[in-house]
């Protein structure tokens, strides 16, 4: 009984997690549409989080000097980089259609496998890579010459590509008896983060004023400085620590599937906060996405020396993708 309290009490949380990262593009793109950059959207989302996960990174200090690369390579590309291509993306493409093209992570991570490290990868992992490429197809209708903007398109990629870096990195980043704290992981590489989108985005050049405005989200009108706090508290910090917990007290299989809600909760939210209303080609392709997702991501762990299935995120990454949705 105790047992299935805490896989309960850990579904909870990964599923907090993937509804709390799935939020973050329907709350920046009314920022955006205010008149502020994209980096500088992400720059306020990974200050505030730096800044409450600040105790955690002192608590840790010596790891910057005992893993200088894991934290350089976590930072700039599991943060910044997937963070500041998915927001630079929304702000072009809608939001459902960035996160799903986000979700190529999975298959990406695949190739990663099978090309570059040279290892066979099994039959559901690659008919998992078969749905979602094709479901990527009716998501941008391909046959059409692209439905949408193929800047917006190609940023969202970028963002995929650096989600399959943070999966690597987070992977080796945990191995061996001398893993870091995952948490601690996560301060310091917002904190990294922090200096890198200082140089690019330029905060001394915002109009803070326009934090006191009113954002349009939809019909309605709320607070820009309430949509900035929900992107570094909720879409960061409490989707970070949730999906970490939720990890620990579940498979990493199985907290990975539940982020596949992530996109889910992303695209809906768009649908019904910004009305961005996606065709009925966008939804079934979509879907098969997210199928190829559950397909490769669930398959049961190969034997010693025989072909993997794509890597769930360790305890260090998010439970799905990506986002941080994100």
């Amino acid at each position: 009984m105790r047992g299935s309290g805490v896989r309960s009490r850990g579904l909870g949380l990964a599923v907090l997690s993937a509804c709390a990262f799935g939020g973050s593009g329907v709350a920046a793109k009314p920022l955006i549409d205010l008149g502020f950059d994209p980096l500088q959207v992400v720059w306020m989302r990974v200050v505030v989080a730096a800044l409450v996960l600040a105790p955690v990174a002192l608590r840790f200090r010596a790891l910057p000097r005992q893993r200088p690369g894991l934290i350089a390579g976590f930072g700039l590309l599991g943060i910044v980089g997937c963070q500041a291509l998915y927001f630079v993306a929304i702000a072009r493409i809608p939001v459902g259609v960035a996160i799903l093209v986000e979700f190529l992570g999975p298959a990406l991570l695949l190739g990663w496998i099978r090309l570059v490290q040279r290892r066979p990868v099994t039959r559901a992992a690659a008919v998992g890579v078969v749905l979602a490429t094709g479901g990527m197809t009716c998501v941008v209708e391909i046959w059409s010459g692209l439905a949408f903007d193929a800047l917006g398109l190609l940023y969202a990629f970028g963002a995929a590509c650096c989600q399959v870096a943070y999966f690597v990195l987070a992977d080796h980043g945990t191995e061996g008896s001398d893993a870091p704290e995952p948490v601690a992981v996560i301060a310091h590489g917002l904190l990294v983060g922090t200096v890198a989108l200082t140089l690019v985005a330029h905060p001394w050049t915002m109009r803070w004023s326009v934090l006191g405005h009113q954002a349009a989200l939809g019909d309605r009108d709320v607070p820009a400085v309430l949509l900035v706090g929900w992107i570094g508290l909720v879409s960061t910090v409490v989707a970070y620590l949730a999906g970490v917990t939720s990890v620990r007290r579940l498979s990493p299989q199985v907290a990975a599937v539940v982020g596949v809600l992530e996109a889910v909760v992303a695209t809906v939210l768009a649908w019904v906060l910004i009305d961005e209303h996606l065709g009925a080609a966008q939804i079934i392709g979509g879907a098969l996405v997210l199928a190829g997702a559950f397909v490769a991501q669930t398959s049961a762990a190969p034997p010693a020396g025989g072909p993997v299935d794509t890597p769930a995120p360790p305890p260090a990454a998010r439970p799905a993708t990506p986002e941080l949705s994100r």
